[in-house]
């Protein structure tokens, strides 16, 4: 079986690194081949070459322009004329709308992922336009919003396949001074992008009720990559300053070394204000051994159990700074919660253990 993912490529956040985590282990089920298709060049696009995966560039759309939008299907049809697929994939209701139709005028039976969950948007209503053989969600929390898009999808969950991080010893000390960072400094990282609902600002305003500890240094990991992002950015850093924290939080900026960062960090923090679809920062996290808070909304309370972390209520930051002070004071705590990490994140999305659903699925939906 001949798979062809495609997707925009533009960005880099977890659609993006999934993906990237497909082509490395695209040889774990040797029956299905992997290729990829994207609109643009970028970070993906290289780092799937660097895996030695096929990468057909597409050229990008944009919905409002009509135009755009065939010559982005014609593309995508010269595509599968020269990758010969047996299955595309459509990562997001953008691609999907744009690139699905293409694949039903070339008979190839054309499979919808729901990464988030739905919300209404002009890409959606262009995806509803080609209904999907079959539907595929990155979690449960989205698959329940699937009926709004899809009414007569039932949808198959398959968790994100997200690889263990590299079996390399990392010097802790050598990286935190990097950082300018303590060696004894509990360190707390988040490493997202800079999106007003990824929850930074409760995570600095519970930092700002934990000024008086001396013991944590913050870690925030993660470039803008928009205009909106570059604004919150700004936002988020004189907010930092505004609550008197500002000298022991790191402004990292986009980072293609986030495994060492988590493996020199000790708690990561991520208190969502809106739901992550699934959270693949927080397996990151546990594959690194580490503790977990997050706010109780959408994909997290999937994968964030009391044996890994502990979930709060959204928009707190005064229960953020109480599950932050508790994992500050107490190393045994940290130690425990990370401990049974790696096992719960290989449980939810082991590569080739995803993979291989993923090949059962596309097998017998494509029946």
């Amino acid at each position: 079986m001949r798979v062809l993912h495609v997707y925009a490529g533009n960005l880099y956040g977890g659609v993006e690194a999934m993906l990237a985590t497909i082509a490395r282990h695209r040889g774990a089920v040797p029956e299905m081949e992997t290729r990829f298709a994207l609109a643009y060049e970028g970070r993906l696009a290289g780092e799937l070459r660097d895996a030695g995966a096929p990468v057909a560039i597409l050229g990008g759309a944009r919905i409002s322009r009509s135009w755009t939008v065939w010559s982005a299907r014609r593309a995508m049809g010269k595509a599968i004329m020269s990758e010969k697929p047996d299955i595309s994939i459509f990562h997001s209701a953008w691609t999907h709308g744009i690139f699905a139709p293409a694949a039903r005028r070339a008979d190839v039976p054309a499979v919808f992922w729901l990464h988030d969950a739905v919300s209404g948007g002009a890409a959606e209503r262009l995806a509803r336009r080609t209904p999907p053989r079959l539907a595929i969600c990155t979690s449960e929390f989205v698959r329940a919003t699937l009926p709004k898009l899809f009414p007569h999808a039932e949808g198959e969950v398959v968790h994100p396949a997200v690889a263990a991080l590299p079996d390399v010893a990392v010097d802790r000390v050598a990286v935190r001074a990097e950082l300018g960072t303590e060696a004894e400094s509990v360190v707390i990282v988040q490493a997202s992008r800079m999106e007003p609902w990824k929850g930074h600002r409760v995570h600095l305003e519970a930092l700002g009720l934990l000024r008086d500890d001396p013991r944590w240094t913050c870690w925030l990991a993660g470039g803008a990559q928009r205009p909106h992002e570059l604004r919150h950015r700004d936002e988020m850093q004189a907010l930092a300053a505004r609550l008197g924290i500002a000298e022991r939080v790191r402004w990292l900026g986009e980072r293609r070394d986030v495994p060492r960062l988590l493996a020199a960090a000790d708690v990561l923090c991520q208190p969502n204000l809106g739901p992550e679809p699934f959270g693949i920062t927080f397996v990151e996290a546990m594959y690194a051994g580490l503790p977990v808070i997050g706010a109780a909304l959408g994909g997290a309370r999937e994968i964030v159990t009391d044996a890994t972390g502990v979930l709060v209520p959204p928009d707190d930051p005064s229960a953020t700074a109480e599950a932050l002070r508790m994992l500050i004071g107490d190393a045994e705590m940290r130690a425990r919660l990370g401990a049974a990490g790696p096992a719960r994140a290989r449980e939810l999305c082991d590569p080739e253990m995803q993979m291989r659903k993923l090949h059962g699925i596309l097998t017998a939906g494509a029946a």
